[in-house]
């Protein structure tokens, strides 16, 4: 069924997912195509700060998230080193309080499975897999879409198309975007285990990160704290075929040496039976987001490398702020979109440059490194978290 006021997704992400329901509550339709056959889980776990969970929120899925989410109580930043906690910035409620939203982590396939069964629960959303968008075309009132499954090729119409397709977005290169994306010199290992087999003192509900010479980790309760999500990321020469690869401890074991890092930190590392490996990919923010009624979302725009732990947050916000734009003015697409874009382009580009920042001070060595630990030391649990009052306190209006 078509409708006057029907928007096309390319991706079915957090960004997609999130940008159907917006739209959907705003009386638009909405068609979201997936080229994956099944959507599965990809990576482990995803931070959703105040400024993302707010968005979901507002959505209505605060019920439907309260079983899988956890709210740390505190951000713990760790000398590997010294084993010295370098700084406590409070979340929990403290962060609820402040930021009039709460600070949760949560293992994406259960948001993924969460946001799918909200979107499968709304009739005004089709969610078609195994179809690929091949191309795209604008009538004087229209962009028509041409879609792939099962070797068929189909055509569809609509207000609007968004590419919400990732870092290898096929919309972003039909819009004319040829800039590829880059490996930015590290590689993520990723892995979940239960949370009975690791330490006590690792498993509490808090987001640790240990930061040391060329590496650093995150970790941090899941899944209702039944699981422990473990993200190692260090310097790295990308040698695989595609941009994820399964990998082995002793990889990973290999760049956090005896000396270095605790025994404690170790034994967590030796715990995985699996761990899965992506290369960091980086993209320059670009000026010009799309064109006629076409624009992108989340990482088909602007990927996030995760020293912020921003990706899945970004793509959150552009998706409310989109919908606001359009329902904002449905008979005027093409000068919504542009809006959306402007809206958007400024923040989304200063939220790169943090992780980029963040990622260089993650990974200092030598006389930097014990620069980086006397300045987390000077500065605090309040004035860490004050430093992140412009991204978390983020509003959609």
């Amino acid at each position: 069924m078509r409708s006057a006021r029907e928007v096309i997704i390319a991706g079915a992400g957090i960004g997609g997912l999130t940008a159907a329901l917006a739209l959907a509550r705003r009386d638009f339709r909405v068609t979201v195509f997936e080229q994956a056959e099944r959507l599965e889980e990809i990576g482990a776990g995803v931070q959703l700060s105040p400024n993302a969970s707010r968005v979901l929120l507002s959505l209505g899925l605060g019920e439907r998230l309260q079983p899988y989410v956890v709210a740390p109580e505190e951000l713990r930043v760790t000398d590997a080193r010294t084993g010295r906690v370098l700084a406590h910035a409070p979340l929990g409620a403290a962060a609820t309080k402040r930021y009039g939203a709460p600070y949760w982590v949560v293992h994406r396939g259960d948001l993924q499975s969460m946001m799918i069964d909200a979107v499968e629960g709304q009739p005004g959303i089709e969610l078609c897999l195994g179809t690929r968008v091949d191309a795209f075309a604008s009538d004087p009132d229209r962009i028509v879409v041409f879609t792939r499954a099962s070797g068929e090729r189909v055509e569809h119409r609509g207000l609007a198309l968004i590419g919400a397709d990732g870092l290898w977005s096929t919309v972003r290169e039909h819009l004319g975007h040829t800039d590829q994306q880059r490996f930015a010199g590290h590689t993520a290992w990723r892995a979940l285990v239960p949370a009975a087999a690791v330490p006590t003192e690792l498993r509490e509900p808090v987001l640790n990160l240990w930061l040391g010479p060329g590496a650093h980790l995150v970790h941090y309760p899941v899944r209702g704290s039944k699981l422990v999500n473990l993200v190692a990321i260090a310097r790295d020469a990308w040698r695989e075929p595609g941009w994820n690869a399964p990998a082995n401890g002793a990889d990973v074991l290999a760049r956090y040496p005896t000396g270095t890092w605790p025994s404690s930190v170790r034994a967590v590392l030796e715990t995985p039976q699996q761990w899965q490996k992506w290369a960091l990919c980086d993209r320059s923010p670009i000026t010009r987001w799309g064109k006629g009624r076409v624009t992108l979302l989340g990482d088909a725009v602007h990927p996030m490398l995760p020293y912020l732990a921003q990706g899945a947050a970004m793509a959150i916000e552009d998706a409310a702020v989109l919908a606001q734009r359009l329902a904002a003015a449905p008979d005027n697409v093409e000068a919504a979109l542009r809006g959306y874009e402007r809206q958007r382009r400024r923040r989304t580009a200063r939220v790169q440059r943090a992780a980029r920042r963040n990622g260089m001070i993650f990974h200092m060595r030598g006389p930097l490194a014990l620069l980086r630990r006397l300045a987390f030391q000077a500065a605090g649990g309040e004035r860490l978290t004050t430093r992140y009052d412009w991204l978390y306190g983020w509003r959609a209006e």
